[in-house]
């Protein structure tokens, strides 16, 4: 396989990249002091130990389960670098020094920055960072269950119960406002067997509630940065792509809107459950919940194959079509990055190509 061959992607994090080949991984960060670091890893080969993965759809499930690790590991090891050194910083200096160094900052801005020599370093793993990061990870299931998946489908299931056939007339014996109110709530949940428009309904308010996350993230100055750099890491992934040099000149012209970026999967992933949803459903509301949730591993795989299949072949009208929404909002996702964050995206890619058994043979 040649070098441009090699399928690479990443994730913005704190203050920097995590790029990651297909048996590596890296992660850069740049400290308030300029100096880049960065750790990198080889990636176990999934396929080779377990060959059923090798499988369209199955491969996607579990890049989609790996890929969710590395990006906690790489957003703790970003936090943790960030905080430490400014910690460090704000302990060794004088409060007056602080104050000088911020009505400064302005004017060092505007002024070419030197840049301390970029270094690896080898982070072990401790049982805090550990149980820190299964715990994020248990959060963020948990917190996009109930927001994706279960408050949709019950909103949804309101909406059609209550519009075929009135549920705001439900009174209890006792007449009471917590009563009724409660009667109203067990009307309103009585269960709606999904049709192609249930689904297309429960698709629009889980589209909206991401569409709002989204876009109230992106008012957050701290997030901004964030965004900064996930615009890196798509010119650098691009660079790749097309065959040249890992250059801030060369990533700069690149497109900062990548079909393949995760953005684009999660509007895939939306698409593709409604239709899913159509085909499998049951006429109870705690079934349906589970048939949703059973089936997101597949939801996920069917959504890898298509972005991967874009990535081999978007010149193609129907993966230019299915991956354009992913393009839009991408608008809102990434902003352009200036030359320093796009030196920390092409680092955490060389970092991780050392790794890549692919990359080094094709160098020799």
């Amino acid at each position: 396989m040649k070098e441009e061959q090699i399928i690479v992607g990443g994730q913005a994090v704190i203050e920097g990249v995590m790029m990651r080949a297909p048996h590596s991984y890296a992660v850069a960060v740049r400290l308030p002091s300029g100096e880049i670091i960065s750790k990198s890893e080889r990636l176990p080969v999934l396929s080779a130990q377990y060959p059923m993965l090798k499988l369209p759809v199955l491969r996607g499930a579990a890049v989609l389960i790996q890929s969710m690790i590395l990006g906690i590991k790489a957003l703790n090891f970003s936090a943790n670098a960030i905080f430490h050194e400014t910690a460090k910083e704000v302990a060794a200096e004088p409060a007056l020094e602080l104050q000088t160094a911020a009505l400064t900052s302005s004017v060092a801005a505007t002024a070419p920055v030197i840049v301390a020599k970029s270094k690896p370093v080898v982070e072990e793993a401790k049982p805090t960072t550990t149980a820190a990061a299964a715990g994020s990870m248990i959060f963020a299931v948990v917190f996009n269950i109930l927001l994706f998946i279960v408050l949709p489908l019950v909103l949804t299931n309101m909406l059609f119960v209550y519009f075929g056939g009135g549920t705001l007339d439900a009174h209890s014996a006792s007449n009471t406002w917590y009563a009724n109110a409660w009667a109203w709530l067990k009307a309103s949940l009585h269960p709606v067997r999904p049709s192609v428009l249930f689904n297309l309904v429960d698709g629009l308010i889980r589209m909206t509630f991401f569409l709002v996350m989204i876009t109230t993230f992106s008012l957050l100055k701290e997030m901004r940065r964030v965004f900064e750099y996930h615009g890196a890491e798509h010119k650098v992934v691009y660079t790749w792509e097309a065959g040249e040099a890992l250059t801030v000149a060369n990533a700069r012209r690149k497109s900062r809107q990548h079909p393949r970026c995760g953005t684009s999967f999660l509007m895939i992933v939306m698409l593709v459950s409604i239709v899913a949803f159509s085909i499998v459903k049951f006429d109870s509301l705690f079934l349906n919940f589970i048939v949703r949730l059973a089936l997101m591993p597949v939801i996920a795989g069917v959504s890898y194959e298509i972005i991967r299949a874009s990535a081999q072949s978007r010149a193609q009208w129907f993966f230019a079509v299915i991956t354009q929404p992913g393009l839009w909002l991408q608008n809102i996702t990434t902003k352009e990055p200036d030359d320093q964050q796009l030196e920390v995206a092409i680092y955490a890619l060389e970092e991780s190509l050392k790794l890549e058994p692919l990359a080094v043979a094709s160098d020799q």
